[in-house]
């Protein structure tokens, strides 16, 4: 389950006698299951000539057919300007949207999906929330709440302390 650099890290740990290898073991559980969660997801979504970035502006975008404007997506995606930039020329490229300037004020520009865009969101989102609700379905309810509050209180460790904002 553990990708090979962090078998290396905690070999090392472990050769030179390092407290918490059992903790430090765990942590590399979590970050090796995200990376496969993640490699999973771009795998689902690269047929579809899709990013999870990419993705992510599909189903912002789906329910507004009077679209939105690129800063607004940015907002709502929590990315850069210049990343919602790359992302929209990259789905505007495929033919899932469209930009277009305002009448009145051609500086403004909004961004609308194309009929095979709301088409290609409304099928990917019901299958992709589907794919990521299973990763759990073998876990009862309260299994599933033990774990998040767990979670959550890892979490709370990564609070900067008084000695990390100096």
């Amino acid at each position: 389950m553990l990708e090979q650099k962090h078998l290396a890290l905690l070999d090392e740990a472990q050769r030179r006698g390092q407290p918490g290898t059992g903790t430090m073991r765990l942590c590399f559980e979590l970050l090796s299951l995200a990376s496969g969660i993640d490699r999973a997801c771009a795998g689902r979504l690269a047929p579809h000539r899709l990013s999870e970035g990419k993705f992510v502006l599909l189903f912002l975008l789906r329910d507004l057919p009077d679209g939105l404007a690129p800063h607004e997506l940015a907002d709502r995606a929590g990315v850069t300007r210049a990343t919602v930039t790359g992302l929209l020329d990259g789905l505007e490229r495929d033919g899932f949207l469209a930009r277009s300037r305002d009448h009145q004020d051609r500086r403004q520009v909004t961004v609308r999906l194309t009929a095979q865009g709301q088409a290609l969101a409304a099928e990917l989102f019901q299958e992709h929330s589907q794919w990521i609700a299973g990763l759990f379905s073998g876990l009862s309810e309260s299994e599933r709440e033990v774990l998040s509050g767990l979670l959550q209180r890892v979490w709370r460790n990564l609070a900067p302390t008084e000695g990390d904002r100096r």
